[in-house]
């Protein structure tokens, strides 16, 4: 299939007959396994990566540090090396001398474009970063001056986005640098996951308004930490909104990658909007993912939930109610609850998630745009959705290429017939297989990544 015709084909979402009733094994997680990768690059030994989410960005990353000299081994065995450790793939990264010239595709990877312009500074020559068109319009300017306050030279033609090219001098100064991370988190972990190898590592003070998804700056902070770095941050008595890194060697590490909890949120609504229970194996009791909050916020909207050596059971309470509730810190949720919340017995308001203008697509006007096109009743506000239930019918969803506008149509779709998901294959960004893991878990088959 070609490109064009894969992104206008039309998938046509399965509606639920009953209660969903199934087990899914959710992949593992986009933001661990590319800040993981990042950090293990940067090591001064090797390290391993066990059950990493293969999916588009994660092979952009692992692509984009292989261009810069980065060895990485993809395997797959039954045990850790011998280890005893757990099954399945495996990435082995040998870190190495970072050079150019070198060529990095970001696609649409926020986690790509941001996290590795910082890289880039300590290879021994020019890194030139391009991707898909709606990567420029993406925010990355203060980042892009961030990187020059600390020493780097840096070539955007006055754009603040990309293209660009990283002059890499094969160190970087570092020091005290201001940054307004107010459109996104990731600006702030893009500077401290490589700050261990500048000279002086690095003092990021956010100036601004309030950040959205502290939740990922906490995760790199404890990965950070994890490999050997030394971190003074907020929430362990730290001065607000500062984030200090030393300048350190990084340890390799075996890191066994978890399930992705935000990748789990389709399914999770598919037990609460049809009634059914689903579970999931492996959620960890202890985490710093977003998606752990989707136990409180489902709970609320009428499901209920177990958390057992087993996994995450979840279970619909045969009705959906509506919520208000503050999705700053978890906005990648937004679209899924707001696919439930147009199924529920009564209004919701979604607040905190202006940044999601600035996402993949402006997910805001897009979920809008698509449930009211399906007979739904959204409404924009300055932070986030009101979200009126009504009636629904089927019609196209669009998806913009963004993988959870595909994944809330096809929430939708479970109780709406006639919905069709205009190009679902964009779910390869984070969930592979996504298609076939739906129909499976509408069968109650057992789901495995890439079964």
């Amino acid at each position: 299939m070609t490109a064009t015709s894969a992104s206008t084909a039309l998938w046509p979402a399965p509606q639920a007959s009953g209660p969903v009733v199934a087990r899914v094994t959710v992949p593992g997680s986009k933001s661990v396994t590319n800040r993981g990768l990042v950090l293990a690059a940067l090591a001064a030994e090797p390290g391993w990566l066990r059950r990493p989410l293969r999916s588009r960005d994660t092979l952009l990353m692992a692509d984009a540090l292989r261009a810069m000299g980065v060895g990485i081994e993809e395997t797959v065995s039954s045990s850790s090396a011998g280890t005893g450790g757990p099954g399945g793939e495996a990435w082995r990264v040998i870190p190495a001398g970072l050079h150019g010239p070198a060529a990095v595709d970001v696609g649409n990877a926020g986690t790509v474009m941001r996290f590795l312009p910082p890289v880039a500074t300590l290879a021994d020559g020019p890194v030139r970063f391009d991707g898909d068109p709606r990567s420029y319009e993406r925010p990355l300017g203060a980042v892009i001056d961030a990187l020059r306050a600390l020493g780097a030279r840096i070539d955007d033609d006055g754009r603040g986005a990309l293209p660009l090219t990283v002059h890499g001098g094969g160190a970087l100064d570092g020091g005290r640098v201001e940054i307004d991370a107010s459109n996104s988190s990731q600006f702030v972990s893009a500077l401290l996951l490589a700050a261990p190898r500048f000279n002086q590592g690095v003092e990021v003070r956010h100036v601004g308004r309030a950040l959205p998804s502290l939740p990922h700056i906490r995760m790199t902070v404890d990965m950070l930490r994890s490999v050997g770095a030394q971190v003074d941050e907020p929430e362990t008595g730290g001065e607000p909104n500062v984030w200090r890194v030393s300048p350190s060697a990084l340890l390799g590490r075996d890191l066994t990658v978890e399930p992705d909890l935000s990748n789990a949120q389709p399914f999770l609504a598919a037990a609460l909007v049809t009634g059914g229970r689903v579970v999931i194996p492996d959620w960890p009791e202890r985490t710093t993912q977003p998606g752990d909050q989707l136990r409180e916020i489902f709970t609320a909207m009428g499901g209920s939930c177990e958390l057992t050596e087993a996994g995450l059971t979840f279970t619909g309470g045969g009705s959906v109610h509506g919520i208000d509730v503050d999705l700053s810190e978890v906005g990648e949720l937004t679209p899924g609850i707001a696919a439930v919340a147009a199924l529920a017995d009564g209004p919701s308001t979604l607040r905190g998630v202006a940044h999601l203008r600035l996402h993949e697509t402006d997910r805001l006007a897009a979920l809008t745009k698509e449930i009211n096109e399906l007979g739904g009743d959204v409404t924009e506000t300055a932070d986030g959705l009101h979200i009126r239930p009504r009636p629904l019918h089927g019609g196209t969803f669009h998806t913009y290429d963004d993988h959870r506008m595909a994944t809330a149509g096809a929430v939708i779709g479970l109780a709406v017939e006639g919905v069709a998901i205009e190009n679902v294959g964009t779910t390869a960004k984070t969930l592979p297989d996504f298609p076939e893991m739906w129909t499976d878990m509408l069968s109650g088959v057992a789901s495995r990544p890439g079964s």
